[in-house]
């Protein structure tokens, strides 16, 4: 029996905030549960600050890159991130954004905010704000928050996936559940 899993995600940012490395968690969750995935990414600036984007597409498809006005859901890590990149949502898509306010703008669908930046300083851990966005965004589909949210894994999955991943680098571990922890709970808490 074919499987009906489809659905297209646009994570976007600036180089050095890990879009890639949640990329890499969401298709290796997909590829456990045994469904066809393909990533791509392109590069602003081959520096650190440049413009990232990621295409995740999980599901039957032909080609890794997700055309204007097609994506299911936009992960931004950057507020101006809706802005460059929300026209790759259809109508009725989601958009998680990292931004302390609402942005005034048209957008195709209700994006939901979270301070991310903030909750790295209470960790004090610039570099969680990937895993923050993460969490908040697995936990947002999973209630229902994002009209026509879908997702192929749960933030238990995505624990899964960082335990084998980083397997020996307790630190690191611990760190990084613990930042997926808050986006979570900054989603149920909203």
């Amino acid at each position: 029996m074919k499987n009906e899993t489809r659905y297209q995600i646009v994570i976007s940012g600036v180089g050095g905030q890990g879009i890639l490395f949640i990329t890499r968690l969401l298709a290796e969750a997909a590829i456990e549960k045994g469904l066809p995935v393909f990533t791509s990414e392109t590069h602003g600036m081959a520096q650190r600050g440049g413009t990232v984007i990621s295409h995740l597409k999980v599901g039957e498809f032909a080609s890794p890159l997700i055309n204007p006005g097609q994506a299911d859901g936009l992960i931004a890590l950057k507020a101006e991130s809706l802005t460059q990149h929300g026209g790759y949502l259809k109508p009725g898509g989601w958009a998680a954004v990292n931004s302390s306010a609402p942005l005034e703008m048209q957008a195709p669908s209700r994006p939901f905010y979270l301070d991310a930046d903030r909750l790295t300083r209470e960790m004090d851990d610039p570099r969680s704000l990937n895993l923050i966005m993460l969490g908040f965004t697995l936990s947002s589909v999973q209630r229902g928050d994002f009209d026509h949210g879908v997702l192929h894994c749960s933030l238990g999955d995505v624990e899964t996936v960082l335990e084998n991943r980083l397997k020996g680098k307790g630190h690191l571990l611990q760190s990084s559940l613990r930042a997926l922890k808050a986006g979570a709970d900054s989603a149920a808490a909203a």
